[in-house]
């Protein structure tokens, strides 16, 4: 028990380092904090969520007595929660029993919760801390519009020569892509983290279930049905219309990654794989446009099943029965 503690005050330690890193003003501490989340998803995964959960209250309460109880209260709701719950459903599994009426536990086979819904957990925290970060700024659109836009006009004032008034069409962009930016960078930080911790427990022997087949990755069927809704509530104004962004957003890059899914099928079992790939990878990183590219595969694939069928179409002929 003494060990368990330990491990949850270490995790919980390291998680409020990188946090408070950024106090410094350093760039580097950009990187540190979005990667706050990794220590306390590792240790719900390795030594399960009541670990990640300690963890997580050890490092608010250290936040909370050495810099202040709003940042304690901002990295509990933004850091440690999302970071527990996904540790937690990232273990989440159920018992399969055979069929015989007294199943030897041997013989149980577990249903681990699926991957998709897991994506669609992120696309939720994702879009509730992106919401969350706009509703600091204002309880209205107006209000948060304004607000963005004397940050903005500052920030370009100090970058540059000459004073940046808050009409500047430079600052109009900046508050117009803020959200969708905002949205898609929890969605990718809070799947980084989730991925390197379940490839640390894994690596290190601590991950108690077989690694998931990531190329199978599937969204629930309703999905696609609130990307249309949330796409369509997007061309209101007000709030509405900024939420129904955020929401959209998520959603996109939730497809994206499921896009990304559908290229490791198709190309599996080709020779150049591995070049393919990392000319793919390669692009991504280098043309943010090319995510488009991958949600609109990732959405064909959702209605049109293209992995199914290329799976079903590498299946050997059954063999004779005479």
């Amino acid at each position: 028990m003494m060990a368990f503690g330990l491990i949850a005050l270490i995790a919980g330690a390291a998680s409020a380092l990188m946090f408070a890193s950024i106090v410094s003003g350093a760039l580097i501490s950009l990187v540190l904090v979005c990667l706050a989340p990794l220590p306390l998803m590792l240790v719900a995964i390795a030594w399960g969520p009541l670990c990640g959960a300690l963890g997580g209250l050890a490092a608010t309460l250290v936040i909370g007595v050495a810099l202040s109880t709003p940042l304690a209260l901002g990295y509990g709701l933004a850091i440690a929660l999302p970071a527990w719950w996904l540790g937690h459903l990232a273990m989440l599994g159920r018992p399969l029993a055979d069929g015989s009426v007294d199943p030897d536990p041997a013989s149980l086979q577990v249903e681990w919760y699926p991957l998709g819904r897991v994506l669609l957990w992120i696309a939720a925290l994702a879009a509730l801390l992106t919401a969350g970060s706009l509703f600091s700024l204002g309880s209205d659109a107006s209000t948060i519009s304004d607000a963005m836009r004397r940050g903005f006009a500052r920030v370009l004032t100090l970058m540059g020569e000459t004073n940046v008034t808050e009409n500047d069409p430079r600052v109009g962009l900046m508050v117009a892509v803020t959200p969708v930016l905002v949205a898609a960078s929890q969605m990718a930080t809070l799947t980084l983290n989730l991925w390197l911790a379940a490839k640390v427990a894994a690596v290190s022997g601590r991950l108690h279930r077989p690694w998931p087949d990531l190329s199978r990755t599937n969204l629930p069927p309703m999905t696609l049905v609130a990307l249309c809704v949330a796409l369509a509530f997007s061309f209101f104004g007000g709030m509405t219309g900024i939420l129904a962004i955020v929401v959209t957003t998520v959603l996109m890059v939730a497809y994206a990654l499921v896009g990304l899914a559908v290229l490791h099928t198709i190309t599996h079992g080709l020779a150049s794989r591995a070049f393919w790939l990392a000319a793919a990878y390669v692009i991504i990183f280098m043309f943010s446009v090319s995510l488009v590219l991958l949600t609109i595969l990732g959405l064909a694939d959702a209605v049109f099943g293209f992995r199914e069928r290329f799976l079903r179409n590498r299946q050997p002929p059954p063999l004779p029965t005479s």
